[in-house]
């Protein structure tokens, strides 16, 4: 596959390892969750949805959805989407699932109830 691609597009490969680490963090701060055999992340940035993309598909899995789920207030005057992206790795056992289950949350930091 690497010999079909324009050099333009093989730089934009993301090596796995980058992306397990970049996934580790957002479990850290709470934007990506593990619910059943899903990951949910949640941004209010749309550029950070297509940096999730990116690392699910480096690490072999697919993006399911991404919706736009409700407008969280910033400040006084101004309102951002909160979005929602589902995927799936498709090894149940994944390392990242190991990794959410000591250092992950059953919530994201924009869930109401926390």
């Amino acid at each position: 596959m690497l010999g079909q691609m324009s050099v333009s597009e093989v730089g934009t490969i993301m090596l796995p390892t980058i992306a397990c680490k970049k996934m580790q963090a957002w479990i850290r701060s709470r934007h990506l969750i593990c619910s059943g055999h899903f990951f949910i992340f949640e941004t209010l940035e749309y550029s950070s949805v297509e940096r999730f993309e990116e690392c699910v598909n480096s690490l072999g899995g697919t993006l399911i959805s991404v919706e736009p789920i409700k407008k969280i207030w910033i400040g006084d005057r101004r309102q951002v989407l909160l979005y929602q992206a589902k995927a799936s790795l498709h090894t149940p056992h994944h390392e990242l699932k190991q990794y959410w289950i000591k250092f992950g949350g059953f919530h994201t930091k924009f869930d109401e109830r926390v």
